[in-house]
């Protein structure tokens, strides 16, 4: 996915000795869906970190030559994340099961999962969307032999999978 940044260099604000969280946030909160924003910032901005996590952005940092740093937020959903056999999921099967968890707490969503999947055949398609990344789930679905692909929604909010049933283990 090809994400467009849109600038911001608090550098002058802190020199200015603005905190700059404000014009930050109010960045963030006019990107549209695939934007992201370009940081510039005179140290490496750690706990901003987090807190774009929690509104659905992932990080690249990078030190300029002047010790500056550049921070490329972006969101989630921008990631396909899969299991390493997974291929393209662009040639499976329409899902058959459609399971909404959001509203679960862990590990329910993965029981859940798990269970359904062993009631669909070999080779079908079961659709789930979950309240965060599970990622206890990835191995769980590796070990038992099924594929998965997955990413976070356009809020980055929650967590959309597809999981292609496999053989059973033995």
């Amino acid at each position: 996915m090809d994400i467009e940044y849109k600038e911001l260099d608090v550098r002058p604000l802190l020199a200015a000795g603005i905190e700059p969280l404000v014009a930050i946030m109010t960045a963030v909160d006019g990107l549209r869906p695939k934007e992201g924003l370009r940081l510039l910032a005179p140290f490496k901005p750690q706990p901003l970190f987090s807190v774009m996590e929690r509104k659905g952005f992932l990080y690249e940092l990078s030190e300029l030559a002047d010790g500056d740093y550049e921070v490329r937020f972006f969101p989630k959903n921008a990631e396909i994340r899969s299991s390493g056999d997974a291929g393209s999921a662009d040639n499976w099967a329409d899902p058959i099961v459609e399971l909404d968890l959001t509203d679960l707490d862990p590990p329910q969503p993965m029981v859940k999962i798990l269970h359904a999947l062993e009631t669909m055949p070999v080779g079908s398609v079961l659709f789930a969307v979950v309240g965060r990344e599970p990622i206890f789930l990835f191995p769980e679905l590796i070990k038992r032999g099924h594929q998965w692909v997955g990413n976070f929604d356009e809020a980055g909010t929650a967590f959309r999978m597809m999981i292609k049933r496999g053989e059973p283990q033995q």
